[in-house]
């Protein structure tokens, strides 16, 4: 369908759309009119996606003067793909029905591990090995010495591609390219992917890449560098949006490191040792490019991560005289290490600021602020004079001029904490150094002032104004959408109590009490012998899941689960994991119904879908806060506290109630779809608790589903779901219409906020 939407013309590739769909893209479109940011918080399973990306790019097409770019950030390559599938639809529509004046390219960029067609490379076991032997096969000096010499290896696909370039035909037609199909294209055209995708990213107009190319430093300064400030930037599924910039900013260190790094030094040194015997002008140009403070352009093959800090905090200056001679830098890095290795040869926990840890380093090995700051940008200068091209070797050196650089560069927003076991397991002796971020605002200060417009999206986002704070950012729009519904499909309820009146709770003095697993044992089982088809239930931690499920064996509660259901475990390992989801969609599929036992913070809870049969109840046992005992959690909190003034208590709340939401949002993925969920402890039934869901969840929760006992559930469930096999009126009957025509849409009238009048 087309529309109108105030002074432009929007194309939508399906026949109807949901009022909400409609309220989103004027919301968004006021953002983007004003050239600012915004928040949106609308429910899963009501076509978000799609509705973004149909007001951004027909935005697009009614402003030809000012051309915007669209880079959308998922945070997996599973929604990456559905998203580009999504634009191919609509893509096809826009062609149709404007003609050749709405081409444009589209592509998804992910790392050499996803693109690569070269079979001898992408074998590699990880993305790391995957790196460096694209890197053995396409760095400079190594085709320069292929040249002389036939029998070294090169990569044709790179060669190819590389051609092309000099020739400026590498280019991509217009169109939609998912990652399968850049492949395609690459083997068809004997050229690079990888490379073919990172130089067309300029010319794009809608790219579709992961976070961390925008907020992680070190990738964002090779790919997203030159992006224009017209761009919009959508950051989808972005509820952890906090954690994903703190992660980008924080480096741990372990013994492992240090004898990684310090193998990683001796194998520099004899290089050095090689290259001053038989090319020692290489080592003198690199010295001489060092005094001038030169910047190289580096080839795109050689291009390695870029410096760790944020672009704005790289001096722009020379590298310290004491580090500009090879063995010298290796003298200082060593002197670190060793500083480090007595770090953490400790028996008490240690926390300090990054000034104190500085000081410290400074009296103690002599290695001043100036030498870290430049540690990363030294290492990789010379790892490129060494012609060193298995990098996936030089992962501890890196990581040691990572910390080294991050901490010459920040005064506050961090802290160092040394820990010499894991709190949890205090018997066994794990030191660990961590230099740990707290403030999200600085991964994504860049984002927000380089680009105009920046949208943060989810269907878990409240409390919504709690984002603008953390983030530090004033959005010109902030909203949190309904669901539009012909029925009431979503049944959240709230637990309280088993069966025999006895009050619920993963509380830690509660968590263990054997009548409290005995009686989440008896609601599992009492509801997989009503529901149909599968249930998910999510637990607060993976050891918490072990305790429970070897409890609920030795009483012979699983047993009697397993009489009605599948049972399939979520494990840490990914393989296993997908094999059990896979089994569990098939028992689904064939009518023997199963449960999954899952984790609130584990992979299922974030990327994975049980749409339809595939999940008709979720339960969440307990209330998923963070491991409160954390030494990093609690330096986070304290710097909230002083700097924003947000309570412990109550990002605690929220950070806890955003993921639970996550999780039972995972079993309502459309309209037609229909589910339960239950808040298993009897935490939910405070108001101050409760009020943090989203609002979807919490306008169909009803005041008589707030203080449940076993066997009340039971009873709501079978209501519930007698209620829901009966036939229904898609459209939307009584008045309240969640399906527009386009003839709905030309006699609508707008209320003054911006809500339908039909």
């Amino acid at each position: 369908m087309k529309f109108q939407l105030e002074d432009i013309t929007v194309y939508f590739p399906y026949d109807n759309i949901y009022p909400e769909q409609y309220s989103y893209m004027l919301e968004l479109k006021r953002a983007l009119d004003a050239k600012g940011h915004c928040l949106l918080e609308m429910p899963t399973g009501t076509g978000k996606t799609i509705a973004l990306l149909s007001l951004i790019t027909s935005y697009r097409l009614s402003k030809p003067s000012s051309p915007i770019k669209l880079l959308y950030c998922t945070r997996t390559v599973h929604e990456m793909e559905k998203t580009l599938a999504e634009l191919k639809l609509l893509y096809n529509y826009q062609l149709q029905q404007f003609g050749p004046g709405a081409r444009m390219l589209a592509i998804g960029l992910s790392s050499r591990k996803n693109l690569c067609v070269n079979p001898n490379v992408v074998s590699a076991e990880n993305r790391d090995s995957v790196d460096a032997g694209c890197r053995k096969l396409t760095a400079s000096w190594a085709r320069a010495l292929a040249i002389e010499n036939p029998n070294v290896p090169t990569c044709p696909f790179f060669e190819n591609y590389d051609a092309a370039d000099k020739a400026g035909t590498s280019t991509l037609p217009a169109g939609v390219y998912t990652l399968q199909e850049l492949r395609m294209y690459g083997k068809e055209k004997g050229w690079c992917p990888y490379f073919l995708a990172r130089h067309m990213v300029q010319q794009a107009n809608v790219v579709v890449y992961s976070y961390q190319y925008l907020l992680d430093p070190k990738v964002a300064g090779i790919i997203s560098k030159e992006m224009e400030r017209e761009c919009v930037v959508v950051f989808d599924e972005a509820h952890n949006i906090d954690n994903v910039c703190i992660e980008a900013l924080s480096v741990s260190v372990r013994k492992q490191t240090l004898e990684g790094a310090t193998r990683n030094l001796s194998r520099m040194s004899q290089e050095i040792e090689r290259l001053k015997a038989t090319d020692a002008g290489r080592l003198r140009a690199e010295y001489n490019r060092l005094v001038e403070g030169l910047a190289q352009r580096l080839p795109a093959q050689d291009v390695w991560l870029a410096n760790p800090a944020l672009p704005d905090d790289i001096m722009k200056e020379a590298v310290p005289g004491n580090i500009r001679r090879a063995e010298h830098f290796l003298s200082v890095l060593r002197r670190f290490v060793q500083y480090l290795k007595g770090r953490l040869d400790t028996e008490n926990v240690e926390k300090e600021g990054p000034v104190a840890f500085v000081a410290s380093i400074t009296t103690q090995v002599g290695i001043d602020q100036k030498m870290l700051k430049f540690c990363y940008d030294r290492l990789h200068s010379l790892m490129l004079t060494l012609e060193i091209t298995d990098t996936d070797e030089f992962l501890h050196v890196q990581t040691i001029c990572d910390l080294a650089t991050l901490v010459g560069t920040y005064s506050r927003g961090f802290s160092i904490i040394i820990e010499p076991f894991d709190e949890r397991m205090p018997h066994i002796p794990d030191p660990v150094l961590q230099l740990t971020c707290h403030d999200a605002s600085l991964a994504i200060k860049p984002v927000f002032e380089r680009f105009q417009s920046v949208v943060i999206t989810s269907g878990t986002l409240s409390p919504i104004d709690l984002y603008p704070r953390l983030l530090n950012f004033n959005p010109v729009v902030s909203r949190s959408f309904k669901m539009s519904l012909t029925r009431d499909c979503i049944c959240p309820m709230v637990l309280t109590r088993g069966s025999d009146q006895l009050p619920v709770s993963t509380k830690y003095d509660l968590r263990s009490d054997p009548g409290v697993e005995k009686n989440y044992g008896k609601l599992l089982l009492e509801m997989v012998s009503v529901v149909p088809d599968g249930v998910v239930c999510f637990f607060v931690s993976y050891s918490y899941m072990d305790g429970i499920v070897n409890s609920w064996h030795e009483s012979g509660i699983l047993k009697d689960i397993m009489q009605h259901k599948l049972v399939f475990i979520e494990t840490q390992d990914v393989v296993e994991t997908t094999l059990a989801l896979d089994n569990y969609r098939r028992a689904c599929d064939s009518g023997r119904g199963a449960v999954f036992f899952s984790v609130a913070r584990g992979k299922v809870a974030e990327g994975i879908d049980f749409d339809r049969h595939y999940g008709r109840l979720v339960i969440m046992f307990g209330v998923p806060f963070q491991y409160t005992l954390s030494r990093i959690l609690l330096a986070r909190l304290e710097y909230l506290r002083e700097t924003f003034q947000i309570k412990e208590g109550d990002f605690l709340t929220f950070d806890a109630l955003r993921q639970a939401a996550q999780c039972v949002g995972r079993v309502i993925r459309s309209k037609a779809d229909y589910g339960m969920m239950i808040f298993a402890d009897k935490r939910y039934s405070r108001h101050d608790k409760r009020s943090k869901l989203p609002g979807w969840i919490l306008s169909h929760l009803r005041d008589a589903h707030l203080n449940l006992s076993t066997d009340m559930a039971v009873y709501i469930a079978k209501e519930f779901l007698r209620k829901m096999a009966q036939p229904y009126d898609k459209n939307g009957a009584l008045g309240k219409k969640t399906l527009l025509s386009q003839k709905d849409l030309e006699n609508m009238i707008t209320g003054p906020d911006g809500e339908m009048l039909l």
